[in-house]
């Protein structure tokens, strides 16, 4: 990964007044984020939307690619406070049929709860200095899950979990993407269809166990 130094905040704001101006920052890049997209995104464009000058904002991001890496951190959070939800869940008792919803609907919380999401997933797998939260990002949905099937009895191989957990992910990434974009019609008839090819996935698997 390129240089970490020059991707990360100069300090972390300890003051009160500081934290919500870093915030602030973060939740305007989110918007123009859905607005420009990342390659129009500048340091310029975010200083002068939130009302600062550029030598303001570099006190606290000393380039775009800074911001859009706390923004990624920032989507992670929220991802793993999603899925240690999931697992606080009494799994064993679910049928997979409910597991299937219950999971499915955390998660798309998660992602309608992120503002410029498209853009900025687009950016973690493109851009050198991101890759790294892009794999955390895998990593930590495939084990999670992975933990979770063999909850739910469907495999106790663990290249199998392993396995089944990259599946759900690539599926259930790559679908929730789409719905959080789309009209209420469109989204929940591709909610119903992520959900069943889910419960397929599952069921199959835990078939051949």
């Amino acid at each position: 990964m390129a240089n970490i130094r020059k991707l990360t905040p100069r300090s972390t704001p300890v003051q009160k007044r500081a934290q919500e101006r870093r915030e602030q920052i973060l939740t305007i890049t989110a918007q123009l984020l859905e607005e420009v997209g990342q390659d129009d995104l500048t340091t310029i464009l975010v200083a002068k939307t939130v009302g600062m000058s550029v030598g303001t904002l570099y006190h606290y991001f000393p380039n775009k690619y800074a911001i859009l890496y706390a923004l990624a951190e920032r989507w992670l959070g929220e991802m793993d406070v999603g899925l240690r939800k999931l697992e606080d869940y009494p799994i064993e008792t679910l049928s997979l049929k409910k597991f299937v919803e219950i999971s499915t609907d955390r998660m798309l919380l998660t992602y309608q709860n992120q503002e410029g999401l498209l853009p900025l997933v687009q950016a973690m797998f493109g851009v050198p200095e991101l890759k790294e939260l892009d794999s955390h990002h895998d990593e930590t949905i495939i084990a999670a899950m992975a933990r979770m099937f063999k909850r739910l009895e469907i495999s106790n191989n663990p290249s199998e979990l392993e396995r089944l957990g990259r599946e759900w992910l690539e599926v259930s990434h790559a679908l929730l993407l789409v719905i959080v974009h789309q009209d209420t019609t469109d989204a929940a008839r591709s909610l119903s269809d992520l959900k069943f090819l889910s419960l397929c996935l599952l069921e199959r698997a835990k078939s051949q166990f």
